[in-house]
């Protein structure tokens, strides 16, 4: 199967001299003279390089033996991170560079995606929203409000993000695993 230039979308899966990519940006120019073409910047799903390429209008492009499995992470030992099949109990572990910035947000039974390329494992997908419990911090001034500001506060995976001055060690916080900030505690 493959993609024409026509199906470019952002977020489009394609795959390039057998390097699964993710189309970031795309734009379709008709030129007064010549044959319109197709300017693509794309990411690599193994290596996070961006390149940009030009196709002309119409070339196909293949598209990527891609699978999504929505696996438990079990325990970390001096193999890698293991990790569980929630339906067929089947386990994998990945290494540091497969779980990527990932790493920050894994603990025991957190539940993600972990995207196959031709069965091996290139990346994981975390849930927008975890909630994590905070271990080390400044603690809570009475009177600290709301809009007051905010403090460093380490996480029990060990990830450190900004906090209101009011929140304190012990507290559980949801965390947005994309940009890493605090939403609110729980």
């Amino acid at each position: 199967m493959q993609y024409s230039t026509a199906q470019f979308r952002k977020g489009l899966k394609i795959e390039m001299e057998g390097e699964p990519l993710v189309i970031v940006d795309f734009q379709h120019v008709k030129p007064g003279k010549g044959g319109a073409f197709v300017r693509t910047k794309m990411k690599s799903l193994i290596s996070g390089n961006v390149l940009e390429k030009t196709f002309r209008s119409g070339e196909k492009v293949d598209v990527p033996d891609l699978e999504e499995k929505k696996m438990s992470f079990l325990y970390k030992d001096e193999e890698g991170y293991c990790f569980m099949d929630s339906q067929t109990y089947e386990q994998m572990t990945l290494t540091k560079d497969q779980i990527g910035d990932a790493l920050g947000y894994i603990k025991e039974n957190v539940e993600v995606e972990v995207l196959l390329h031709n069965g091996t494992p290139i990346g994981v997908e975390l849930p927008m929203f975890l909630n994590l419990q905070i271990v080390e911090t400044d603690p809570g001034v009475k009177g600290n409000t709301v809009s007051g500001g905010s403090k460093p506060a380490k996480l029990e995976t060990g990830l450190t993000i900004q906090v209101p001055l009011f929140v304190n060690e012990g507290e559980v916080v949801k965390v947005d695993t994309r940009t890493a900030q605090y939403i609110e505690r729980v």
